[in-house]
């Protein structure tokens, strides 16, 4: 069994980036930049934000983060979008998640420009991952597929099992290996909780993917040998052993499925850090091709 880790890997990826950047200054040339647009103090954001800025500062990037109380109208908020939409200095704009309940999430992410949409959330990035066209992957699920080309795992003709239908992860990551692409091309099944018995299909995975935000839910016996595992889930779970009262735990009984994997992720450590790097890589990606 290897453990595949996310967060050397994640270093490699920013050490990349900034090799880049620093030649971009060494040339005289402008820099990618990304904004982040955080609206209220929830404070898992807030540290999602910081951890953001500090990975931009890290490789040389550009980044600003627009603070905003979260009394703040829909229309103000997509003035900001729409400001930084038209700002040449800044080629990526993320919107942190969730918003306060009176503004309409989708109506904000339709609003940023697809060229700037480094979170890949916005339908049109979503229409072209579909139908195979090049496009901003969103973060979590293009960390996915990053940790399978870098630790060499063949997932053409593979059975993929995804757990999970959400907009950020299940559903992108079932559409990205199922493109008939060098490092996908997989057969894909995306089980939910409508499945009457799970484990009739997580037993036939080659690779596993476990994003159902359910704590240590995937056990040994709904596994074969053999098999890849990556887990996608972060939770909190009570524990008065730990200095903070809880531990965090996959949705993959670590363990215990450990035993039977040939490759497994780690919680935390695994695919986490991979979705700042994949936002670092997607801003450098917008600079390139709209931005230099």
């Amino acid at each position: 069994m290897k453990i595949i880790d996310g967060k050397n890997t994640a270093a490699e990826i920013r050490s990349e980036l900034k090799t880049e950047i620093d030649k971009l200054k060494s040339a005289g040339k402008k820099v990618p930049g990304l904004v982040v647009i955080l609206v209220g103090t929830d404070p898992a954001s807030e540290i999602y934000v910081r951890n953001k800025a500090k990975a931009c500062e890290e490789i040389g990037m550009k980044s600003k983060v627009e603070l905003r109380d979260k009394e703040i109208s829909e229309e103000d908020l997509l003035s900001l979008v729409n400001k930084y939409n038209n700002d040449e200095d800044y080629h990526g704009i993320l919107v942190q998640l969730p918003l306060p309940k009176h503004i309409n999430k989708d109506k904000i992410i339709d609003a940023i420009y697809p060229k700037k949409d480094v979170d890949g959330f916005h339908p049109i990035s979503i229409g072209k991952l579909v139908i195979g066209k090049d496009t901003f992957k969103s973060c979590t699920p293009a960390g996915i597929q990053e940790l399978l080309i870098r630790y060499k795992i063949e997932t053409k003709g593979k059975h993929v099992v995804v757990l999970g239908r959400s907009n950020i992860v299940g559903k992108p990551i079932a559409n990205i290996l199922l493109q008939k692409k060098e490092f996908a091309n997989s057969i894909v099944t995306v089980c939910h909780s409508a499945a009457k018995d799970i484990s009739v299909y997580t037993k036939q995975a080659d690779i596993l993917i476990a994003a159902i935000g359910s704590p240590e839910f995937v056990k040994a016996n709904m596994v074969k040998d053999g098999v890849v595992v990556i887990d996608v889930g972060i939770n909190r779970v009570e524990d008065k052993t730990k200095p903070k009262g809880y531990r965090l735990t996959g949705d993959v009984a670590f363990d215990e499925v450990s035993k039977k994997a040939s490759y497994i992720t780690p919680v935390p450590g695994g695919v986490g850090p991979m979705t700042i790097a994949m936002l670092l890589k997607n801003t450098f990606k917008a600079y390139k091709m709209y931005g230099e």
